[in-house]
């Protein structure tokens, strides 16, 4: 997996533990792209750590329950580590990244915290650094595609088809799957997919079941 100016081969190449952001609804996936506004103390003090050694950061959702805090709140199992490609400050006081997927990660333990961030030792999917053109060639492009038209079209939205088409069916699936406006549970499942096709079959299936919604809803809304 290549991110940047750097290639991730094997496991190896990602340190155990991995400095984490924890952000609900967000979903990074390997081999896309993720911009981030950065403003609190914690994170930006995360961000500086991370751009003097390896510029790795750990994306994951937290799972909030009643009483808990940002601080005290459980992670979810499953996160995803990106490499900062672009960085810019903005001049009061902000951060603005972009964060290139390279491989999903399992928490295994959590770490010491530093500088006011947490810290996770991981275990890499490893099959993640390596593409699969086989398991790209497995996904419906076609219905995936169909499906985000109709989506699309149901919410008065355009899109670039062009860039779309040109796109290679991983990285089409993994980005529609980022940009798809779904909750944390659904962002979950789409990054916990364990391949391509099964992640392009649980997104087709979160469309349709939202289209079906809306338009029951519209429905309801005419009587």
């Amino acid at each position: 997996m290549k991110a940047g100016n750097e290639s991730y081969l094997c496991a190896e190449d990602v340190p155990e533990i991995i400095r984490i952001f924890p952000l609900s609804a967000a979903l990074l996936l390997p081999g896309a792209h993720m911009p981030l506004n950065v403003f609190e103390p914690r994170y930006l003090s995360l961000v500086d750590d991370a751009l003097k050694t390896d510029r790795l950061v750990g994306m994951i959702q937290p799972s909030f329950e009643e009483g808990e805090s940002e601080d005290t709140s459980n992670l979810c199992t499953v996160g995803c580590v990106g490499r900062i490609t672009a960085f810019q400050e903005v001049g009061d006081g902000r951060y603005l990244l972009n964060l290139s997927g390279i491989c999903r990660f399992r928490v295994l333990t959590e770490a010491k915290s530093e500088n006011g961030y947490r810290r996770c030792h991981v275990k890499l999917f490893a099959s993640d650094l390596v593409e699969d053109q086989a398991d790209a060639i497995d996904v419906n492009r076609e219905e995936l595609l169909a499906t985000f038209k109709a989506y699309l079209d149901a919410n008065e939205m355009e899109a670039d088809w062009e860039g779309v088409s040109a796109a290679s069916t991983g990285m089409l699936v993994n980005t529609l799957a980022m940009m798809s406006p779904y909750g944390p549970a659904e962002k979950q499942a789409l990054l916990e997919a364990p391949d391509l096709k099964t992640r392009a079959e649980t997104l087709i299936a979160i469309t349709e079941f939202a289209l079906a919604k809306s338009s029951q809803s519209a429905g309801t809304t005419l009587q």
